[in-house]
């Protein structure tokens, strides 16, 4: 074993996910710059390291210095001082002002920033202000090292340092010690693993109760994540005790105490199973899942129940009473007239259906006119001086909807008025105002917002549903959407004409042959908008698709690159999004200055996506933007989302990713000019059909598939889209009988 004291001058890679990293670094003795190899993720350039380790000589990249341990160290040197301070680690000191402030103060810099931080203001340029923000960054940073050098102590990454201190602040440690599995509960991106890892070498004993009940709690995080709202008994106890590796006497026993004491909800369901038949099982829920559900389920009887409070629903009851037709509606011919349109059959039943209904679903694919039925809906009850509210679940769907109705509509957040950390400023005691509520998209709207929706409806007000039942389910808990249809309470029109001017549309078309497990017509001429490029090779579609978004489709369609969307159908591999992203910022955004956490590098013009919902920023998991400023001497970035810009501090970094490339399930809600999208059977634990009609759906203007026909063809074929366990159908039929 070899030790080096050294100062990172460079960071060659990093991989995210495993910590390994490639440093170039200065070691004292040597003039060549040392590659230093190893799990080495949260260390910054100008960071001085001591590094446990052994030479060796790699066959292709040389002589290197592979890590074992390390620690970071505060710079002795002048030089090691200046590129400490002028790495950005502290706030308000780039390279700047870290020469100014070394060549003033020595060997002595650390002490002024210290002891005597005042002193800085005699620097040229360094306010006060400045001199505030150098202090508590300096702190901070002090703090985030003794949570490093504590997490380190114990084996874990340190990637999270940042994220711990901002939860807990100067109580972190203790709060580590006294029970790390609050980690999992409280700090996104930090699983149940990383906390059982520091546990086990704090010493808590694989069958305490402390770490079974986060197990079971994680057990029951991971199944919502997958869109399970509930567990059965026998799922949760047998996943938990492979997670745990814990007999299965002692997760029942601390299951039983969690449903003693409320942390978890039981409740007796009766299961359809294979044959059929049905037995009894118990349904166990995560407290906020249940109340969801129920409520969810409680609220759109009692919104069906109750009478509309507006001037066409009376109209409506006295002129049936009058004639004694109980099926009276409007004239869908008045309305045609006024909008200059013509509706088929089933679209006039809609607009009848709605302005008979306190609660009904419209469903159908593209092309079947969902839009244009939503303005005879619309215009309808403006006929009758209707107060209009429309929504959608995310920013480019609700811009969407104002673009094709004229009306102002807003993503649900901004509806419900939602301020962290209070929550949603719309609910019972404080309702949504308005006679009609709209929502599109609603095929992406998971439990847990539905319940928050219904919450702010008023038993008044009359709610009309719009989505593609068959698209993807909502990337959260439940499948809602499908539940309200499929449990026969409500009103459902179904559109399934295809206009004519649809038809002329190869996207379209497609995705309805898709839908109907019918391979897609390929063939055509030039000016078709659905292209298919057989690349055998996962190498191959990926160097493809770098080609067709570089300068091919550019060159086609007179579009920019920026406006061509990757999606795939995975995150990981070759073609998944994560390795495409790469290839693409290279080949689109190349360059070496940007802000670089976790082994990304982030750049001006770079498109990136959030991935988590962040309410106190008001960005929402599948939001895009496009890097406006990378700013390496404060640490942040500023990304401009639609109308706004949103500041990043680098610790939040990490809900950050490169959106050149996008798993299919993010581009729920949203479309986009043009579309690439591998499909290959490297992919095949995803290809489903509904995947596929999803990615299809997103393209307005131009598809282009890369892969086989095999691979499509399989994905066409594979119905089987896992079920979720949800009861809501069941809640509404027990409600409704």
């Amino acid at each position: 074993m070899s030790r080096i004291r050294c100062v990172v001058e460079r960071i060659t890679y990093q991989n995210p996910e495993n910590g390994y990293s490639v440093l170039r670094v200065k070691v004292k003795g040597y003039d060549d710059l040392v590659t230093v190899v190893g799990s080495l993720l949260d260390v910054n350039v100008g960071s001085v390291l001591i590094i446990d380790g052994s030479w060796r000589v790699d066959a292709k990249y040389g002589r290197q210095f592979a890590a074992e341990k390390w620690e970071e160290t505060l710079p002795a040197t002048v030089y090691g001082m200046e590129k400490y301070l002028g790495s950005g680690l502290i706030r308000g000191i780039g390279p700047k002002f870290a020469q100014k402030i070394v060549q003033r103060f020595g060997t002595d810099t650390f002490d002024v920033i210290e002891d005597d931080v005042e002193r800085l203001l005699e620097i040229p340029g360094i306010g006060k202000k400045r001199v505030r923000m150098i202090a508590e960054s300096w702190q901070k940073q002090k703090e985030v090292k003794n949570i490093m050098i504590f997490l380190q102590e114990h084996g874990v990454s340190t990637t999270f340092a940042a994220k711990i201190y901002r939860q807990y602040g100067s109580e972190s440690i203790d709060k580590m010690k006294e029970n790390p599995y609050c980690l999992a509960d409280d700090i996104w991106g930090i699983g149940f693993k990383t906390a059982d890892g520091i546990a086990a070498k704090l010493g808590f004993e694989k069958t305490s109760y402390v770490r079974l009940r986060s197990g079971l709690q994680y057990t029951l995080s991971q199944l919502a994540d997958e869109g399970h709202v509930y567990a059965g008994r026998e799922q949760l106890t047998g996943t938990a005790c492979e997670l745990l590796e814990a007999d299965r006497e002692a997760v029942e026993q601390a299951l039983a105490q969690m449903l003693t004491d409320g942390d978890l909800i039981g409740e007796k369901t009766i299961a359809k199973n294979a044959g059929n038949g049905e037995k009894t099982e118990e349904a166990i829920y995560l407290p906020p899942f249940y109340y969801a559900e129920t409520g969810t389920a409680n609220k759109l009887h009692k919104l069906a129940a109750s009478p509309a409070g507006d001037r066409l629903w009376q109209k409506l009851i006295q002129a049936r009473i009058a004639t004694g037709n109980p099926e009276l509606s409007v004239d869908v011919s008045g309305i045609e007239k006024r909008l200059g349109m013509e509706y088929d059959e089933i679209q006039a039943a809609a607009i009848r259906q709605a302005a008979a209904s306190k609660l009904m679903i419209l469903t159908g694919g593209p092309g079947t006119g969902k839009t244009t039925t939503t303005k005879g809906i619309i215009a309808a009850f403006q006929a009758y001086g209707l107060e209009i509210l429309l929504a959608a679940p995310t920013g480019r769907a609700a811009k969407r909807m104002t673009e094709t109705t004229g009306l102002p509509a807003a993503t649900i957040h901004r509806l419900l008025e939602f301020k962290p950390p209070e929550g949603y400023q719309r609910n019972e005691e404080n309702p949504l105002r308005g006679d009609v509520l709209i929502v599109d998209e609603c095929s992406m709207i998971d439990i847990v917002l539905m319940n928050a929706l219904l919450k702010a409806v008023p038993p008044s007000m009359r709610l009309i549903l719009v989505g593609d039942v068959d698209q993807l389910p909502s990337v959260g808990a439940g499948n809602v959407l499908r539940d309200l249809i499929d449990c026969g309470c409500f009103p459902v029109v179904r559109l399934t004409r295809i206009f004519r001017q649809a038809q002329t549309s190869r996207i379209i078309m497609n995705a309805h042959r898709i839908n109907e497990g019918q391979f897609p017509e390929l063939g055509g001429g030039r000016d078709r908008d659905f292209f298919f490029v057989t690349r055998e090779t996962p190498e191959e579609a990926a160097a493809e698709i770098v080609e067709l978004v570089r300068r091919k489709l550019p060159a086609y369609c007179g579009r920019s690159p920026f406006d061509i969307q990757v999606l795939t159908p995975m995150q990981r591999g070759i073609t998944g999004a994560a390795n495409l992203n790469q290839l693409l910022q290279h080949a689109l955004n190349p360059g070496e200055e940007g802000l670089r956490r976790g082994g990304y590098c982030f750049r001006v013009r770079d498109k990136v996506m959030q991935i988590k919902n962040n309410y106190d920023k008001e960005i929402f998991n599948g939001d895009i933007g496009t890097v406006e400023l990378a700013d390496e001497e404060n640490r942040s970035l500023a990304v401009r989302f639609d109308d706004r810009t949103v500041e990043y501090d680098i610790s939040e970094l990490d809900e950050l990713v490169h959106a050149y490339a996008t798993t299919i399930h993010k581009a729920q809600g949203s479309e986009y000019p043009v579309v690439v999208m591998p499909v290959l059977m490297s992919h095949y634990v995803m290809l489903q059909r509904n995947l596929i009609y999803t990615g299809i759906t997103r393209a307005k203007k131009l598809l282009v598939m890369v892969g086989t026909k095999k691979a499509l063809s399989y994905a066409v074929r594979n119905v089987t889209v896992s079920r979720r366990n949800t009861l809501l159908g069941e809640r509404l039929a027990a409600s409704h009988g």
